[in-house]
């Protein structure tokens, strides 16, 4: 199952981003079917898109293990979670974690595939972000990826590091190791500092002559 620092990763990112889809789903107080249909889409979506964007065989079809993970991870926490003092701010929080991962991941995946950087660099973007598409579309929220927030070019800049790194050489693990923390703390810096990126304002017409 853990074969490679790859798997680990995806397991990982898979695991965190079902946590999220199922907290969102105790937020709408959903029943069951809910939680495990908010929390799958989550935790597989990302990683499907960019499985067939790259004509690559979709991971979870192959490897079933992944939908289990998920079911047991979403009714696991349909009975925790209560626990959190906080489900927003778990939420936030494991979102970034899932982020940071998913954006190395999926641009080593992207690699592995034989596509180029800069393709690579997109992949992690697609793998880090849609899977939170959906569950923000499916919670009935705006998806965090359309705000202001630095979140897709939080994911941006880890895949960016990582696959800078890969091309100089340097060793694997110190290179996903990097782009983990570089998306990880730029999304956290983030929302502690309130940063965000600039947003369009209209201009007044200039008069004719």
């Amino acid at each position: 199952m853990f074969e490679t620092a790859t798997a680990t990763l995806d397991w990982l990112g898979v695991i965190v981003f079902t946590i999220t889809g199922a907290l969102v789903a105790s937020r709408k107080q959903m029943d069951f079917v809910g939680f495990a249909m908010l929390g799958t889409a989550t935790g597989i979506g990302g990683g499907t898109l960019r499985n067939l964007l790259l004509g690559s065989p979709v991971f979870w079809t192959q490897r079933p293990a992944y939908l289990l993970a998920c079911l047991v991870v979403s009714c696991a926490v349909f009975f925790v979670a209560h626990i959190p003092q906080s489900r927003y701010r778990a939420l936030i929080r494991l979102d970034a974690l899932g982020l940071a991962l998913f954006a190395v991941a999926g641009a080593e995946k992207a690699i592995q595939a034989g596509a180029s950087g800069a393709v690579a660099v997109v992949m992690g973007v697609v793998t880090a972000t849609f899977g939170g598409v959906i569950r923000d579309l499916l919670g009935g929220d705006s998806p965090v990826i359309l705000s202001r927030e630095i979140y897709a070019s939080a994911a941006g800049a880890g895949a960016v590091a990582y696959v800078s790194l890969a091309a100089l050489g340097a060793p694997r693990e110190l290179a996903l190791g990097s782009g983990f923390l570089v998306a990880l703390l730029l999304r956290a810096v983030s929302l502690r500092r309130g940063w965000t990126l600039p947003r369009y304002r209209p201009r007044s017409r200039l008069p004719y002559n």
